[in-house]
């Protein structure tokens, strides 16, 4: 498998870890849409997040507590989390990551 977020988990490639727990690790997004964007990746390659869902709910919990306490030490007001699922829907890496996103007002 040529999954880029495989090799990141596996440390095949070095980066800059903002959490890292039993499941999951989180990293700032190479295009940040936001002044805070970080990636939660799940260290188990599932494609998306309803198959992270059924394979590893507990990934899937770690995921959104980490979110919160990230937003916390990043001093966030508020945030946003995003799944993408599918090309139709803007997901490039089909390896379920939870996008965090704050720093600014949305819309």
């Amino acid at each position: 498998m040529n999954c880029i977020f495989c090799k990141i988990t596996k440390g095949e490639i070095p980066t800059n870890f903002h959490y890292e727990g039993e499941r999951v690790i989180a990293f700032a997004d190479l295009n940040p849409q936001a002044p805070t964007h970080l990636l939660l990746v799940p260290k188990s390659h599932y494609e998306n997040a309803a198959e992270l869902a059924k394979g590893d709910p507990n990934a899937l919990v770690e995921i959104f507590s980490a979110a919160e306490q990230l937003a916390r030490e990043f001093n966030l007001e508020g945030y946003r989390t995003v799944f993408n699922t599918g090309a139709a829907a803007g997901q490039s890496v089909f390896h379920a990551h939870l996008h965090l996103l704050g720093g600014r007002a949305f819309s």
